[in-house]
């Protein structure tokens, strides 16, 4: 039984590195690309700051609502979806 709580602790660990290096870069690259761009304001205003998307212009939540028509879903719902999608992948390995 210790061979395979070792195997399973190991591949946890694994998996845990991969979520922890890899998925708010990737949530970050998702959000910005869904971002609509009339000025580039709202583009140029979005942050990764550490691990938090920093939408930092006064109309985020205007255009995360779907008021746009570049972006009628928002961005945080594609980027759920991406991110579900990116999560799935990296437990499968």
């Amino acid at each position: 039984m210790p061979i395979l709580f070792n195997r399973l602790e190991k591949r946890l660990d694994r998996m845990s590195k991969a979520l922890d290096k890899d998925v708010a870069p990737a949530a970050y690259k998702e959000f910005r690309r869904v971002t609509p761009i009339r000025t580039g304001n709202a583009r140029r205003n979005t942050k990764l700051q550490g691990k938090v998307i920093a939408a930092s212009y006064d109309y985020a939540s205007y255009l995360d609502k779907g008021s746009s028509n570049q972006a009628p879903k928002g961005m945080s719902a594609p980027t759920t979806k991406f991110l579900n999608g990116l999560i799935r992948k990296i437990m499968r390995k």
